[in-house]
């Protein structure tokens, strides 16, 4: 799961070129979520505790990770589109309420084109990549 987090943030941070396996994407978005929440909560449980200095310095530190992790989360967004044979610009139907984040759900979930397609080689097709990723 983490190297999958590691790929998307340090390998490919504004790479939004090539495609990406769901597996990547559902595992950066998992490790996301509980980062955000890992953060909130200790900023909450500084709160509780009356002490809202160091619960406003982690809720700073939320606000700097948010801020420099949304250039890799749209890239992943648009490289997991391109697997999925729809250009990244698809992106703006989850903008239509209700419905558009629906179906970036729906494409988030359905297996990627097999084989190549106009946005590069199957990135399923690479197993040896897909091994290698944590050994470096």
């Amino acid at each position: 799961m983490i190297e999958f987090y590691k790929k998307v943030v340090f390998e490919n941070y504004a790479n939004f070129s090539g495609r990406a396996r769901r597996s990547e994407y559902w595992y950066f978005v998992l490790t996301n979520i509980l980062i955000y929440f890992s953060i909130a909560f200790v900023s909450g449980l500084f709160a509780a505790m009356n002490l809202p200095e160091i619960g406003s310095i982690f809720m700073i530190l939320f606000l700097i990770y948010a801020l420099g992790i949304f250039i890799p989360s749209l890239a992943v967004v648009v490289r997991r589109l391109h697997d999925t044979g729809k250009s990244g610009w698809f992106y703006f139907i989850s903008l239509i309420p209700i419905a558009g984040p629906i179906w970036l759900l729906i494409v988030m979930c359905t297996e990627g084109d097999r084989g190549n397609n106009e946005y590069g080689a199957d990135p399923k097709s690479n197993a040896a990549e897909i091994n290698e990723i944590g050994l470096e």
